[in-house]
């Protein structure tokens, strides 16, 4: 293990990063503490540990798959095309609009849409998703256009010749899609912070936040525009806007879904997957988008179900402790949630609180984040580096005082991190029931303005229950279990095991024929939202600000 030493921090200077010294002083803080934790975890690791590709890992340690279940064809209620338009419609009405949207391409969809109903028409339908209007994250490669990733430092790069392949893969299920969607600058916030383009913001209260980095996709469905988005999940960026919108969102197994034409952020951790209003329907996007591609050599080529469950399914239920990071509320969600599993004939087991050990698997998942990031923006954030937000520099700066000896430790160490964890939390349960958030979503406002390293510590809580996932590698499905202060969506993570996606959508279903939460919409936002203007950042004003 090495801290960052007085050498370290002037080799930072002299790299002409764009951070002061009072950021350089409160990052050197900051790596320090990660490194702290670093040297406990590597203090028994062996000489002979290497850092295999964990993919291989995954395969390994995965269950035998479950049987599929076959999808029942359902009646179109309604065209394709004017399921477009009303999509358009919705956008138009509904908040926070055009807010959730980078770009919509009306007329495409429309074409895209009436082939659709051709098809439909001649007996040809693709599958679940055929004629579904989608929206897609604008990290995503569209041929002919460029991805945004959230910034406009991408404005002069040169379109893209080819679709990503989860575009490809979705059109060919027949999907449509829409337009691409807000994100956090360079998917690089917790709550949906974009400096340049605005907050992320909740449909159920548009003062608080949609939770990010996938915010446009959370927006987009929580608000009706669109039944389906895809986003991208590094430490919770589809779980955590999915869990503050009331949305299901599956964050597959690492390399589950190919990311070629996607951003990177983090190769180590980077996940693509779906938001919807279901289990079911992430379940048949998560079909139409997984299996091997040439174009990603890390995607695992691995049977892809959504599964029925062979026997009595069995999860394991921690008991917290009272220093663990749950409001009031959540815990009583989630002990009522609980109940419905077992009334639901689920075999729910006892398990210490896994908290201590997710807390120092987001820890090595944060090294490896910051080392991969820094990598891949040095050159940008040399020579352009005012041009990226202040929170999202200071993020992706702390990866320069990282050095390689602690980020390949970090690599060394997530196979036996994995194997403890397989072996001392989950057990031989299916799945793992977790909170997603500590609460409610916070307001815009707290996220915003302030000491930064106030805010960084504040909304790094968000996603203090999702990051350590992501090291571990494991799919995860966050369901909606309930309302927090003032009716605010919460929401339940169900951990599986590697390639046990179908152990999470069968447990997903399941919950979710037995409640309605997932069913349940913003609070009248559509009808209603129009009585409050919006200043200039977008924030609505009460009916006493607006006079």
């Amino acid at each position: 293990m090495s801290t960052p030493t007085a050498s370290a921090v002037h080799g930072a200077r002299e790299c002409n990063l764009p951070v002061n010294d009072r950021d350089l002083a409160e990052l050197t803080e900051v790596v320090a503490a990660l490194t702290a934790t670093l040297a406990q975890e590597t203090a028994t690791l062996s000489m002979t540990q290497m850092a295999v590709p964990f993919g291989h890992v995954l395969q390994a340690l995965a269950p035998q798959p479950w049987f599929d279940v076959p999808v029942a064809e359902k009646t179109a209620v309604m065209s394709s095309e004017d399921w477009v338009r009303a999509s358009l419609a919705a956008i138009a009405r509904s908040a926070p609009g055009k807010l959730a949207w980078m770009s919509i391409d009306a007329d495409a969809a429309l074409e895209a849409a009436r082939h659709c109903d051709d098809e439909r028409r001649q007996g040809r339908v693709r599958g679940p998703l055929h004629g579904m209007p989608v929206g897609i994250k604008d990290m995503f490669d569209l041929k002919g256009r460029v991805a945004g990733w959230g910034t406009p430092l991408r404005s002069d790069s040169a379109p893209a010749r080819i679709d990503a392949t989860i575009v490809t893969r979705l059109r060919a299920a027949g999907a449509i899609v829409l337009g691409t969607q807000h994100m956090a600058e360079f998917a690089m916030s917790p709550t949906g912070w974009n400096a340049t383009y605005g907050p992320g913001r909740n449909p159920w209260d548009t003062d608080r936040v949609s939770g990010g980095s996938s915010s446009g996709a959370a927006m987009s469905v929580a608000a009706g525009h669109v039944p389906l988005a895809i986003g991208s999940d590094t430490g919770g960026s589809i779980r955590l806007p999915a869990a503050l919108c009331g949305l299901t969102g599956l964050k597959p197994t690492q390399h589950r879904i190919s990311v070629a034409g996607a951003m990177p952020l983090s190769a180590s951790l980077d996940c693509i997957g779906p938001l919807a209003g279901s289990a079911e329907l992430c379940g048949q996007a998560y079909q139409a988008m997984a299996g091997p591609d040439p174009a990603d050599g890390s995607c695992l080529d691995a049977r892809v179900a959504v599964g029925a469950a062979q026997r009595r399914l069995r999860v394991a239920v921690p008991q917290w402790r009272d220093e663990d990071p749950l409001s009031q509320e959540m815990r009583r969600s989630l002990d009522e949630a609980v109940q419905v599993l077992r009334t639901s004939g689920v075999e729910c087991v006892t398990v210490p609180s896994p908290y201590p050990m997710l807390q120092r698997a987001g820890v090595l998942a944060s090294i490896l984040l910051v080392v991969e990031a820094s990598a891949m923006h040095q050159r940008w954030l040399r020579q352009q580096g005012d041009a990226y937000g202040h929170q999202v520099r200071r993020r992706i700066s702390r990866g320069f005082l990282v050095s390689g000896v602690d980020y390949y430790d970090a690599l060394r160490l997530r196979e036996p991190f994995l194997q403890r964890y397989l072996r001392e939390v989950q057990g031989d349960a299916d799945v793992l029931l977790l909170p997603s958030t500590p609460g409610v979503a916070p307001l815009v406002e707290d996220t915003r303005v302030g000491d930064q390293a106030r805010l960084e510590r504040e909304f790094s809580l968000l996603s203090v229950w999702t990051r350590g996932i992501n090291y571990l590698g494991l799919p995860v499905l966050s369901v909606p279990i309930g309302g927090g202060t003032g009716g605010l969506p919460l929401g339940m993570q169900l951990v599986g095991p590697p390639l046990g996606e179908d152990r999470v959508l069968a447990l997903g279903r399941l919950y979710q024929q037995a409640t309605q939460w997932h069913q349940q919409h913003p609070n009248d936002y559509a009808a209603h939202d129009d009585q409050f203007p919006r200043d200039p950042s977008g924030r609505r004003q009460t009916t006493k600000e607006a006079t």
